[in-house]
């Protein structure tokens, strides 16, 4: 993982979501000295609650609450915000971290973990999730077929339909497509998507290539995004 760099706003809000009160003042303390606020909840409804009232930018959400289903939770948070979530847990299978991307997690972290590992995840994930603007080379538009991809406004529109993507689904499309035609490897697209230090975690590109299919693949259509088995993924040129 890259180190940590104080590259955010002051008024950077996080909501972390965790019921051990040692976690809790770790995060906190460092976060603090940072400039970050920070809010805390332990309960699922509370947390629904702050995510409508402090409008954090980030979530840091541990699976393991009590009398809360930490997936269900996070499903939750993604359908009613776009905020950037990264999963902190102690369980650390792979099924759980791919349950935790397909549920919307943009990271996964396992406990136990240095806090200079969070605070450079935090910033990865932040300049990921908040809205930037395109590159002067780009096109301020992209059509593939009947899909628009509007990358002044990160918008998208299928057949004159908007389609909501999230941050992180938007910047691995928007990857894709201004390389169309091009293979790009899972390193490449980790590297570019979600930063440096993230090149081995083959397993958020296949999740997010999958969830990008779900919303943009038509059954019977020809395929949007092609797969190189063991290589990666391109868009096919016209």
């Amino acid at each position: 993982m890259a180190e940590y760099q104080p590259a955010h706003r002051a008024t950077t809000r996080a909501l972390v979501v965790e019921d051990d009160p040692n976690i809790v003042d770790l995060i906190r303390s460092n976060l603090a000295v940072r400039g970050y606020d920070t809010v805390v909840s332990a309960d699922g409804v509370r947390t629904l609650q702050l995510l409508e009232t402090e409008q954090p930018d980030i979530v840091l959400l541990d699976l393991m609450l009590p009398e809360v289903d930490g997936f269900e939770l996070c499903r939750q948070i993604r359908e009613r915000s776009s905020v950037a979530i990264i999963v902190v847990s102690a369980r650390g299978g792979e099924r759980d971290k791919v349950t935790a991307l397909n549920v919307g997690a943009d990271d996964y972290m396992t406990k136990p973990f240095s806090i200079e590992e969070l605070l450079a995840r935090i910033t990865a994930t932040l300049r990921r999730t908040r809205p930037a603007a395109a590159p002067e080379a780009e096109p301020a538009a992209i059509n593939i077929g009947g899909l628009v991809i509007d990358l002044a406004s990160q918008q998208v529109t299928s057949s004159g339909q908007p389609v909501h993507l999230t941050p992180t689904e938007f910047a691995l499309l928007r990857e894709l497509a201004t390389n169309r035609g091009k293979l790009l490897t899972h390193a490449h697209l980790l590297r570019r998507v979600w930063g440096h230090g993230y090149e081995t975690e083959t397993e958020y590109v296949r999740v997010y290539v999958r969830r990008l299919r779900a919303k943009l693949e038509v059954a019977g259509a020809t395929p949007l995004i092609l797969t190189q088995p063991r290589a990666g993924y391109r868009i096919a040129s016209e």
